[in-house]
Parts: C-alpha cells; sequence; structure tokens
C-alpha cells in the first residue's frame, strides 16, 4: 500500500451533480506561494510562504513610507530617514546614535550617521553635543513634518483598517511574532558568522 507523503496534499470530496448522482472529485491544494522553491525545508515549509509574505510587506511598507513622506511635502526621503525622523520625534527625548541603531536592530553605524547628516541638511533634524555623546532631535520644522505624515496616514492608511477589536488582536498577535522571529534570524546570523 502506498503510503500518503507530508508533502502530498491530495484530498478527495464529494459532490453532488445537478441529477443527484454522487461524484466523486479530487482536489489538489493550490501550490505553496514562495519566491524561491529550492529553500523550502520540510522541517517548516510554512517558513518560506512566510517568508516571500515578508519581502512582499516590506517592500509595500517602504514604498508607503515614502509615497506618505511625499504627500506630507518632503520629496526624495528613504525609508530609513523617515522611520529615523519619526523615532528621534518618539517621546521628545533626544537619541544617540547607538540607541537609534539598537531600537531599529541596524549593525551598520555608517548608514544611520549618514541618514542623520541628510535630516540635518534638510533642517527636519538637530544634534548638540553632551559630553562625549552626540545627541539628536527633530526640530520645530521636523515636527511639522511628522504631523502632515500623521494626517496623510490617517487618511489614507487606516481609513482602510476596520475598528474591529479582532483584527486589532491579530495585528497585536503578528507583531509579537515578528519580534519573535527576528530574534532566530539573529541567532542564525550568528551562527552563520561563526561557520
Amino acid at each position: 500500500m502506498k503510503q500518503k507523503s507530508k508533502t502530498d496534499s491530495r484530498r478527495r470530496a464529494q459532490s453532488v451533480t445537478s441529477e443527484g448522482e454522487s461524484v466523486e472529485i479530487s482536489r489538489e491544494a493550490p501550490p505553496r506561494i514562495v519566491s524561491s522553491a529550492h529553500l523550502v525545508s520540510d522541517i517548516s515549509p510554512e517558513l518560506s510562504e512566510f517568508e516571500f509574505g515578508m519581502i512582499l510587506a516590506v517592500n509595500a511598507f517602504n514604498r508607503w513610507v515614502v509615497r506618505c513622506m511625499t504627500a506630507a511635502g518632503v520629496k526624495d526621503m528613504s525609508t530609513l530617514e523617515a522611520l529615523l525622523l519619526h523615532h528621534l520625534h518618539h517621546r521628545a527625548r533626544k537619541k544617540k546614535l547607538a540607541d537609534i541603531c539598537f531600537m531599529y536592530n541596524i549593525e551598520d553605524t555608517h548608514v544611520v550617521s549618514y541618514s542623520l547628516k541628510k535630516l540635518m541638511a534638510m533642517g527636519l533634524v538637530e544634534s548638540e553635543k553632551s559630553g562625549k555623546e552626540v545627541l539628536f532631535s527633530t526640530t520645530d520644522l521636523g515636527a511639522q513634518v511628522i504631523e502632515r505624515y500623521r494626517q496623510v496616514r490617517e487618511h489614507c492608511l487606516m481609513n482602510q483598517f476596520s475598528r474591529d477589536s479582532g483584527e486589532n488582536y491579530k495585528l497585536g498577535e503578528m507583531a509579537r511574532f515578528l519580534r519573535y522571529l527576528s530574534a532566530l534570524y539573529d541567532q542564525a546570523a550568528r551562527a552563520a558568522t561563526s561557520l
């Protein structure tokens, strides 16, 4: 007798025709939607599907942030620059470069430093020395841009969400899962570095 493999997704279903006859239908589950079929693992084929979904979501999010910032009146700002601007405004506290990098899990401080210089050149961010540290914060102009961004976000993005508590609960669950997954990827990156 042929044993059903883990990946065999055939299902049989009964269907009744208009004449009342019972017909057995063979249905194949849709193939996994992945971008790199050669990476699908028997341990967790769903991870490949999730990674592809994450790639699509990351690119859509990046496009959204840039377009939202453009609609708020600032053109040619990268996603990282927009995120840094928002984080510097967060809780109205001045922030060190190392803390900013830690917050966003960015390894290369030079990338963040370059983006901060661009934001300062645009007049959206300012810096001040505190002992040996340099602290960054938003300017009044930066705060105005952030407020316009928030208005565009409310109008274009938030209006698409329902006020359903179930939907918000799912978003919270996904956020927690993404933080958990980021820890797994970080650990795997450390392991790969040691090979």
